[in-house]
């Protein structure tokens, strides 16, 4: 018989027990359909990890500390000849930027400010940036509006973030302002947002309240009073992800040297003051992009050598996809579970027909049929019940995955968090997952087919 026939005879074979075929392949429909849905769902936190790295040039992004900037860390591995490790300083600044794989780098000027829009205020970090960041992702794509023109313009870029601190929502495709009740949140268009002045206000030391605290006695006021900075809002950047270093955690952007002429403290930490009583302050941190991913290990050496940590999320990236795959295999054997279970149906189902077909096994055999034909007939019948599961599981494991999308949207949306598309189904999933659903039937009509295989002809003609 060819293989055409084979086919043609097994599926009259399975429609002559609708009922029973149906429900077997259902089993297999929902063992393929979970094992899609939960490897889709891996899959697709795993993309959206790198497609982060990948936003935001963290492969091509790193931070110079001082090895000694952690307190919890202790103090191990200081360098230099008064046991402590070396500040970052403008020579330091300068002598990392000379390095053959640095496109940029350039120092940390980061304090918390007060920012108040209209009658909205908020507490957020302040971050002053070079001009030539906005070449550099993820400001040289913001979703609204425009980088800084100058070093020292007056103006900041304010994150998504910020804007959701003050409860305001920018609209997004499609939607209409008004309040979003669900994250009380007020929507406005961006319009609203860009061109607007935003307050900074930062605390100073005023020097003639502290000598009157010291020489009035206890009924003088505090030695600290509140200045007040006014930025124009030039751009609205997206709102951060998970894996973003300090310099993006910023709510507010403004230009390297606005954000130095703004009055603060030089010290943010107890231990950042404590340094610079001791006259060894510098920078807190010292941001460095890279031509390419490939001169990480290059500069992280050199810049090792001078006596520094660096900190580089895409260190962590193998680390990160290694638990990927852990998550993988762990959602994957839940579906292979349900898909092994579906098989012993198959088993239960075609051992059933063979005692419902055993005449029919010995007039075929009786006619010339041999072993390997009877064999094939059962093999092509699992077959078949593998192939309809695993297009159909398919079908199902998609439904489920923009269903499931759809709710932690949902429910992710009111926390803050960015519409997503959290499952991803690339081709050789759907190819796999089909493939697979064939073996697994494959290997579950293997003993039904050797055991109608050895049906002895002679009792099987004078069975009833």
């Amino acid at each position: 018989m060819s293989f055409g026939d084979l086919f043609l005879f097994a599926v009259e074979n399975l429609w002559r027990t609708k009922l029973r075929s149906v429900l077997t392949t259902l089993g297999v429909v929902i063992g393929i359909g979970m094992l899609v849905s939960m490897i889709s769902f891996a899959t697709g936190i795993q993309r959206n990890v790198t497609e982060s790295f990948r936003t935001n040039d963290l492969f091509t992004t790193m931070e110079v500390v001082r090895r000694d900037a952690d307190p919890s860390g202790g103090v191990s591995k200081l360098v230099g000849a008064d046991g402590r490790s070396p500040v970052i300083d403008d020579a330091v600044v300068d002598s990392v930027r000379s390095l053959p794989g640095v496109a940029l780098a350039f120092p940390e000027v980061r304090f918390p400010v007060t920012a108040r829009l209209g009658r909205r205020e908020a507490q957020t970090m302040l971050q002053g940036v070079p001009l030539a960041l906005g070449e550099h992702a993820p400001f040289d794509s913001l979703r609204h509006g425009r980088f800084f023109a100058a070093d020292d313009e007056r103006a900041v870029v304010v994150s998504e973030r910020f804007l959701s601190d003050l409860g305001l929502r920018v609209e997004a495709h499609g939607e209409r302002a008004g309040d979003d009740t669900a994250r009380g949140a007020a929507v406005v268009p961006a319009d609203s947002v860009l061109g607007r002045e935003l307050e900074v206000a930062v605390p100073v030391l005023d020097v003639s309240r502290l000598a009157r605290g010291v020489f009035g006695g206890a009924s003088a006021a505090a030695p600290l009073r509140e200045e007040v900075i006014r930025l124009r809002v030039v751009g609205i950047r997206s709102e951060e992800g998970p894996f973003e270093i300090g310099l993006l955690r910023s709510g507010l952007t403004v230009p390297e040297a606005t954000a130095r002429a703004i009055p603060h403290f030089e010290f943010s930490t107890v231990w950042q003051m404590l340094d610079a009583a001791r006259g060894g302050a510098g920078y807190p941190a010292l941001h460095v992009r890279l031509r390419s991913a490939t001169d990480l290990g290059e500069t992280r050496e050199a810049v090792e050598a001078m006596g520094f940590e660096v900190v580089a999320l895409a260190d962590h990236l193998t680390e990160i996809r290694r638990s990927f795959l852990i998550m993988d295999a762990l959602l994957g054997a839940i579906g292979v579970v349900a898909l092994v279970i579906a098989g012993l149906g198959i088993v239960n189902t075609m051992v059933t027909s063979i005692l419902e077909r055993t005449r029919e096994i010995g007039v075929m055999k009786a006619v010339g049929g041999g072993d390997g034909d009877i064999m094939r007939i059962f093999f092509v019948e699992a077959g078949a019940i593998g192939a309809a599961g695993g297009v159909l599981g398919i079908a199902l494991g998609w439904a489920v995955t923009r269903l499931g999308n759809l709710v932690l949207n949902r429910y992710l949306r009111p926390e803050g968090f960015p519409p997503e598309d959290l499952f991803d189904m690339p081709p050789w999933l759907v190819a796999g997952a089909i493939g697979f659903a064939v073996v697994v039937t494959l290997m579950a009509g293997l003993y039904p087919a050797l055991r109608a295989a050895r049906v002895d002809p002679v009792k099987a003609l004078r069975h009833d």
